[in-house]
């Protein structure tokens, strides 16, 4: 059996980085605390338990469209590829695809270390052929390979809905990243959940299992633990809607109470009911992202989606 490669490349952001963006979102009207957040070891388990709840479609149409299509994305893609995978904490959905596509390399980010270790030491146990480079990294704000990369056609693989997370603006800025990480003539492969009924999109974030609930609960929990935060968490509660203006779900955190909050020497003091926005989930229609990916420099390749139409994967290429 050929030996394992593995190297991991901690970039993971500091806890200076944390409170410095959870006094700013918190000083702001409305607050708002970044979801890149969530994902400390905890939350990003309880993510790993939200995609596998009834009520969360997205993961299982996701997986189904992956099973399906495995072959003929490797057929389009090719094989001897850099993978790079932004938010592969789980390392899940990658392994659809690697008998196809064979890629020279295997590059996961997250910004959560523990999880994102642990998922790379399982890959390598049951992909010993591949060569993995697991980069701990805020890939939001640093898209930077690590140095010394295996050459090979880079393809970004961006599974889930994560995509949504930014507006569409901030949508098009972190796709012209990807562009330019991957090159001209490298590929985009993207999750993106579309617009369907509001009952549905609600359900899938309020699940009856109170699964997410917990997941935005624990952001709070976080901050409470690792600066030193006084959060009342019984006096909080899980908020998540679909706006039909914006064509997106938001997660908020409720204050039942009037209350105050002391983080590192500052007082935050918030009203009855007053919230902290804390995720935004987008739905596009297919149209509405191919515009945004070929704004970001991008052109359609294809599109694959269940038999509901309720999510798809893209494919995208950097176009001469």
């Amino acid at each position: 059996m050929q030996q394992v490669k593995i190297q991991f490349h901690d970039l993971h952001p500091t806890v200076s980085d944390l409170l410095r963006d959870v006094i700013q979102g918190l000083a702001n009207n409305p607050r708002a605390i970044p979801p890149k957040y969530f994902y400390d070891q905890r939350g990003s388990e309880l993510f790993d338990s939200i995609t596998k709840t009834e009520e969360y479609y997205p993961t299982r149409k996701e997986i189904k469209i992956l099973r399906e299509n495995a072959d003929d994305i490797a057929k389009r893609i090719g094989t001897g590829s850099l993978l790079v995978e932004p938010g592969g904490g789980s390392c899940s959905k990658v392994r659809i695809l690697l008998s196809g596509l064979q890629p020279c390399a295997y590059v996961p980010m997250d910004i959560s270390k523990d999880h994102l270790w642990a998922a790379a030491e399982q890959m390598s146990a049951e992909f010993p052929w591949l060569e993995i480079h697991a980069a701990c990294t805020d890939f939001t704000v640093n898209m930077n390979l690590p140095k010394d990369m295996p050459v090979g056609t880079r393809v970004a693989f961006f599974p889930g809905s994560s995509i949504g997370n930014f507006n569409p603006s901030q949508a098009v800025d972190f796709l012209a990243t990807i562009a330019q990480m991957v090159r001209v003539g490298g590929y985009l492969l993207i999750g993106v959940d579309l617009k369907k009924d509001k009952d549905i999109l609600e359900q899938a974030y309020n699940d009856s299992s109170e699964v997410t609930a917990r997941f935005n609960m624990n952001l709070l929990a976080r901050i409470n633990q690792e600066l030193s935060a006084n959060f009342n968490l019984p006096a909080w509660q899980h908020v998540a809607f679909y706006n039909d203006a914006l064509s997106r779900i938001e997660m908020h955190l409720k204050s039942l109470q009037k209350q105050t909050v002391n983080i590192d020497g500052q007082e935050f003091h918030f009203a009855k009911d007053e919230t902290i926005h804390t995720e935004n989930s987008y739905k596009y229609s297919v149209k509405e992202f191919q515009n945004i990916a070929e704004q970001a420099g991008f052109e359609f390749e294809h599109i694959w989606t269940d038999d509901q139409g309720y999510f798809s994967v893209q494919l995208y290429t950097v176009p001469e």
